[in-house]
């Protein structure tokens, strides 16, 4: 019983509010600018939940684009030669 109780104490001890649910939504909805841009303030915490997973994709999507473009850029310059150490300087 005691271990039940532990563990029940404990778990109350780490669960977010309602108001800090509330507030990290409210931040989240600032980076997203699928919501940041509306005029409407109603918009669902599930809703930018999802917005924000989506973001988060099309931001990896960008990356992995912008890292294949590198390493074309990379593959086609002298390494010697004053542009390769201009890509190396932006990368470090």
């Amino acid at each position: 019983m005691s271990s039940r109780r532990s563990r029940q104490s404990s778990a109350s001890v780490s669960r977010i509010s309602d108001d800090q649910i509330i507030e990290l939504v409210s931040k989240l909805r600032q980076f997203l600018p699928e919501i940041r841009d509306r005029s409407s303030d109603k918009v669902s915490a599930s809703k930018v939940l999802q917005e924000t997973c989506n973001y988060i994709r099309s931001l990896h999507r960008e990356v992995g684009d912008l890292s294949e473009r590198l390493s074309q850029l990379l593959a086609t310059v002298d390494a010697d030669s004053a542009e390769a150490a201009i890509i190396r300087s932006l990368i470090k």
